[in-house]
């Protein structure tokens, strides 16, 4: 690669871009940079801003091993910084993507966003970290912990602008390789000598389950149970993080035999069944647990309810007061459980409001809680029409659009996860998060008003028809990526794959087949049923991706 093939030295011509290469024609897997990295920076027991994995190929004695050192990327299209809410994580001027601990509110958004799986939640303060390139050392004029205590010289650090540096000279003249470079992140770290097996996680298999193969016991998100857990031996992996949490909490023991399931799950079809994982990434197991397909669950039957008011008001010219009343209510309801799961997802909840008064813009998380706060004021401001009789009727049209925007906004917000392929079709998404709503609110519509029954259930019918061809086209139709034909299989065939089919059968296929064939008497029925398929389908569309490893 030459000067005018790498797009980081096209990226920044007239400011300083600082890096890494790591060299792997001298790197020894001493895990020096690891241990000074924690000492540096006094990292919690459990998590690591940089770490090496272990890679071994061949039989002995003609076998290798390879040695891939991780750490954040500082990428010049960070997707940790578009997403983050509060600025918590911002681009320096030098191109270091840092991190403001003051800011965070523990979302766990830039690990979703993260490809490289380089952010952490730090167990003492609950807030993201990650490698800062050492920039109290920078700023003083002293080079990162990790390049000044490796024996072998094997990390090089510099500005990647400056021409004759040491660091430009490599990435310039010599074979480089990047993680993920499709991700159109422009990584700032590059590996001499690298390997397909050494920076793909899906193209090695994990060699067994012994004491080096994988760091299980307080990893990641884990790491709250680091010292509580540190004297015990687990055997796999968190990829059941609910199970484990409430192992770790309670002192019961968890269902091995799931855990054991889905981690062989994840190990199927990988690219090379020669080379192998034999000292492994950290697991941060399931970052956003049943909280987040909660609170989609509860916001499409909120959005969902005032958009169908809004639709019977538009097309019948006047709403029974009454109806609306219970109705506007019914929003409201629904819509402070959404805030509340929202809050209680945080590992700083006492920060939420962080997100309305230290807004980052580019983030869907923020432009969410202000769509969401306006719908709320609307609604509120609609309940008091109904209760004074202003004469506000023409709010229903505002209030729709807000509807609409608060039912598909967090498509877009999954979409701004670059780490999670199966989440990168926002357009389709919004589209089945706005169905999910109609449908919701049809169903609500049904309960407060038994006079709507017939052309509720009509909305319904249809939009049941639209959610199982949506769910056929994700299923049926070929993917881009490994990783998102990994979490299509492990929907539809593997563990989560009862809890999919349910939803499935339980949500789409039974409702149908009453809506069609039986009285108006058992429409609640079908109604009932459809809610408990929208969440099983949003539950898993939202666990199953967090399960392939990212490093």
């Amino acid at each position: 690669m030459n000067a005018q093939q790498c797009p980081i030295l096209r990226y920044k011509k007239d400011s300083m871009n600082y890096g890494f290469v790591i060299d792997n024609r001298k790197c020894i897997g001493c895990h020096a940079c690891t241990v000074a990295c924690k000492s540096e920076h006094d990292i919690p027991l459990g998590v690591n801003r940089t770490h090496v994995k272990y890679i071994e190929k061949g039989i002995f004695p003609n076998s290798t091993r390879e040695f891939s050192v991780h750490r954040c990327n500082h990428c010049a299209d960070a997707p940790c910084v578009e997403i983050c809410p509060t600025t918590a994580l911002y681009t320096r001027a030098d191109g270091i993507v840092d991190f403001d601990n003051d800011r965070c509110i523990g979302c766990k958004s830039c690990m979703q966003a993260c490809p490289y799986d380089a952010l952490y939640i730090d167990p003492d303060t609950n807030t993201a970290a990650k490698c800062n390139y050492c920039v109290h050392r920078l700023d003083g004029g002293y080079e990162p912990a990790c390049v000044i205590v490796c024996p072998v010289e094997a990390i090089i650090s510099g500005d990647l602008d400056e021409p004759n540096s040491q660091i430009a000279q490599l990435v310039a003249n010599e074979d480089t390789m990047t993680r993920k470079p499709e991700k159109g992140t422009i990584p700032n770290l590059y590996y001499l000598n690298g390997t397909h097996e050494m920076l793909d996680p899906s193209a090695t298999k994990q060699d067994g389950n012994y004491v080096w193969s994988e760091q299980v016991t307080g990893v990641g998100h884990y790491a709250k149970y680091a010292d509580k857990r540190s004297s015990e031996a687990d055997m796999d992996s968190l990829l059941i993080q609910m199970a484990m949490e409430g192992s770790a909490e309670t002192g019961k023991p968890f269902d091995q035999r799931a855990i054991d399931k889905v981690s062989k799950e994840i190990q199927q079809d990988v690219d090379s069944q020669e080379a192998r994982r034999v000292y492994d990434s950290p697991n941060k197991g399931v970052l956003w647990g049943w909280e987040v397909p909660a609170y989609v669950w509860t916001k499409a039957i909120a959005t969902g309810t005032f958009l169908m008011m809004a639709v019977w008001y538009i097309f019948n010219g006047s709403i029974d007061p009454s109806l609306e009343l219970n109705g506007l209510i019914t929003t409201l309801v629904f819509m402070g459980l959404t805030g509340a799961f929202l809050v209680k997802d945080l590992d700083r909840p006492d920060r939420f409001f962080y997100v309305l008064l230290r807004p980052q813009w580019n983030s869907w998380l923020v432009r969410g809680a202000y769509i969401i706060t306006g719908f709320g004021g609307i609604v509120t401001l609609k309940m008091l029409d109904n209760y004074f009789k202003l004469g506000l009727s023409w709010l229903w049209i505002p209030g729709m659009v807000f509807a609409i925007l608060g039912a598909i906004y967090t498509a877009f917000l999954f979409n701004q996860a670059r780490a999670r392929d199966l989440w990168q079709t926002p357009i389709v998404s919004a589209i089945h998060m706005l169905v999910h709503a109609v449908m919701a609110g049809s169903i609500v519509m049904m309960v407060i008003s038994p006079d709507t029954i017939e052309w509720m259930a009509k909305s319904l019918f249809w939009g049941i028809v639209l959610s199982m061809v949506i769910l056929a086209k994700e299923i049926l139709l070929p993917h881009d990526t490994k990783d998102t034909r990994k979490a299509i299989q492990l929907m539809t065939k593997g563990y989560y794959s009862k809890h999919f089919w349910s939803g499935v059968i339980i949500g789409y296929i039974i409702p149908l087949i009453i809506l069609l064939t039986l009285s108006r008497d058992w429409f609640f029925i079908a109604g009932g049923f459809v809610l408990i398929g929208i969440f099983l389908t949003e539950f898993v569309r939202i666990r199953v991706p967090q399960l392939i490893p990212l490093s």
